[in-house]
């Protein structure tokens, strides 16, 4: 059973509509594993996705990064065969869009192809507006920025 029914939890919640839109998504589009793809965490704030793009030029692939959408689209190409005739055709060559849903702040930092592999590496940079911040009582300000605590009051005299 591919489908899940999140009507329950879109009554009970405001403003989780997106992450109930991918989850649904996902299902759909669970069947088709073509390219295989690894995506690992290289620490916390870095990812890479790999996907196995044998027979692929630079060329063939097209890489688009968006708001929280990156998309690899490759593009099946004719090969002439010179008049030979093709007795068995095991190397899959065939057109193909893969999407990864990228969290807020995310960003492509560089994609490379080698040895077959398209290797598609990821950075989280989340603007200091938005990183966490502690408020102490009596109106001064603790600032967490690098694991190091640092007294706002202290920092402007």
């Amino acid at each position: 059973m591919n489908r899940f029914d999140l009507t329950p939890y879109r009554r009970s919640t405001v403003g989780f509509d997106r992450l109930f839109d991918l989850l649904e998504n996902n299902a759909r589009n669970a069947g088709d594993n073509y390219p295989p793809f690894n995506i690992e965490r290289r620490h916390e704030d870095a990812y890479r996705i790999t996907i196995a793009v044998a027979g692929f030029r630079p060329r063939d692939l097209d890489i688009t990064a968006q708001q929280n959408l990156l998309t690899v689209i490759g593009k099946k190409r004719d090969e002439a065969t010179d008049g030979a005739e093709m007795l068995h055709v095991g190397i899959a060559n065939r057109g193909f869009e893969r999407r990864f849903e990228l969290a807020d702040y995310v960003r492509v930092e560089n994609a490379d192809l080698q040895d077959g592999l398209l290797v598609i590496d990821l950075v989280r940079e989340v603007p200091e507006a938005m990183k966490p911040k502690k408020i102490a009582i009596g109106g001064n300000t603790l600032e967490i920025v690098d694991g190091d605590k640092k007294d706002s009051d202290q920092a402007a005299a």
